[in-house]
């Protein structure tokens, strides 16, 4: 086992893999911008290291620093956390090259799944269902109609080195079709540097089901259920529950086994997510991530698995410590991500947290790495924590999820606190009835006069 591990992250993942650490005897260094100089985990962690200013080109992408970083300290291995350079191939190789450990997939699978082109094709071999569309790139929109008019508009153009909802267009007829795609190849080019599109049937009211998956180096492969990301804004996930309240058991153990069947013949190593669109009782694939999720806790509710500890046993060499057979989906858990944002705007919120109370009681977990008199940069992402809250039912999870929230206290800056607490009072969320459209609709609906 390791006795040093570098954390290459921030903010409650930073923290999150830190306690996992400790918990196994293991000491850390923080790495840190100067903007975060004062953080929780820069606090906390054995030892600490300021790679650079605060833009994350110069800090927290900053490679040859992470590296140094990790040379001065003697950290056996790195942690990437989620975000930055955690789906990075390169730097995978890089870390591994200076004789460190890289604790995630290898990098021949981070780069395939990176390239959403290639991941369709290599699920697909490997029996994975997957959306129709375009068996590779489109170059000319000329080529680009041929396979729309096959496949049947709406379509979605997708930016084959796209994610966050970046590069991805919908086009809603023929007419729309040329502008969907320009709109995508520029957008794409400007965030990935890469302008290569290509096209997908556009589902209509789909839900967003996620596999999780952990895969030993002794060819041990697993699947821990579902998580039901639907509720999204712009692309981006706001509340994750497991189990989904729109799949059976039966369901849960058919899309599970093929996807362990899947991931074991491409050799994958470490944890993952298989991402599909849900839609009249049938999967599409969509993407995988290589590395772990913001939403993993609601998966170590329903399993009592701690993943980051299984991803650095797994990264040491060691098999996993359970069996298929062992895991037993237990209750219902949901999260809801609490950024320092407008709840009806969404307008970024930085500032002073003035006062902090987390909810507490049985069930209830906040991963969060603020506290009273911290400064909230405003130059990285604009989550504050993940409310995470279990119950043995879904009836049980919703009143405990309504309970903490209205004990939550954060002072000093705007949160998307009251966003949940009037979620909690739609019947559509109540009973589970709910799409990857339905949050915008909506706010649509709900806006101020």
């Amino acid at each position: 086992m390791f006795e040093k591990v570098l954390i290459a992250n921030r903010g409650e993942i930073a923290l999150r893999v830190h306690r996992a650490c400790k918990e196994m005897g293991i000491a850390t260094v923080a790495v840190h911008s100067t903007a975060d100089a004062d953080a929780m985990h820069v606090r906390l962690a054995d030892e600490s290291v300021c790679i650079g200013p605060p833009p994350t080109s110069q800090s927290y992408l900053n490679i040859p620093a992470i590296i140094s970083a990790c040379e001065i300290t003697g950290a056996q291995a790195i942690h990437p956390g989620y975000g930055f350079l955690s789906e990075n191939a390169r730097f995978a190789e890089i870390v591994e090259a200076h004789g460190i450990t890289f604790i995630g997939p290898k990098s021949d699978h981070i780069k395939m799944m990176g390239d959403k082109i290639a991941a369709k094709a290599a699920v697909m071999a490997a029996g994975i269902p997957v959306v129709p569309g375009s068996d590779g790139a489109v170059g000319s929109d000329e080529m680009a109609m041929k396979i729309a008019k096959e496949i049947g508009f709406p379509v979605l153009v997708k930016a084959s080195a796209g994610g966050g909802g970046r590069g991805m267009k919908i086009a809603q007829t023929e007419a729309d079709l040329a502008n969907s795609l320009a709109q995508a190849r520029q957008e794409a080019k400007g965030a990935f540097g890469d302008d290569t599109v290509y096209l997908e049937k556009y589902l209509t009211l789909p839900r967003h089901i996620e596999i999780q998956i952990i895969a030993d180096s002794h060819g041990n492969v697993v699947h821990l259920g579902e998580r039901d990301c639907s509720l999204q804004r712009r692309h981006q996930k706001v509340w994750e529950e497991a189990p989904s309240p729109a799949l059976n058991s039966h369901e849960r153990d058919e899309i599970g086994e093929i996807v362990v069947k899947a991931i074991k013949s491409l050799g994958y190593l470490g944890v993952g997510t298989i991402e599909f669109l849900y839609e009249n009782g049938k999967f599409y694939f969509i993407e995988m991530n290589t590395r772990l999720q913001v939403e993993h806790p609601v998966t170590e509710a329903i399993t009592g698995i701690d993943l980051v500890r299984e991803q650095i046993r797994i990264a040491a060499g060691l098999p996993l410590s359970f069996t298929q057979d062992d895991i037993v989906f237990n209750g219902v858990a949901i999260e809801c991500r609490i950024n320092a944002e407008d709840p009806v705007t969404f307008a970024p919120s930085p500032g002073t947290i003035t006062d902090y109370h987390p909810p507490g009681g049985l069930g209830v977990r906040m991963d969060s790495a603020i506290y009273a008199g911290y400064k909230i940069p405003p130059y990285y992402d604009s989550l504050l924590g993940k409310l995470i809250v279990h119950g043995k039912n879904r009836a049980e999870c919703l009143m405990r999820l309504k309970r903490s929230l209205g004990e939550m206290v954060i002072g000093g800056t705007k949160t998307t606190t009251p966003l949940f607490q009037r979620l909690l009072q739609e019947r559509d969320i109540i009973d589970g009835n709910y799409n990857i459209h339905w949050l915008e609709k909506w706010m649509d609906s709900n806006k101020p006069e």
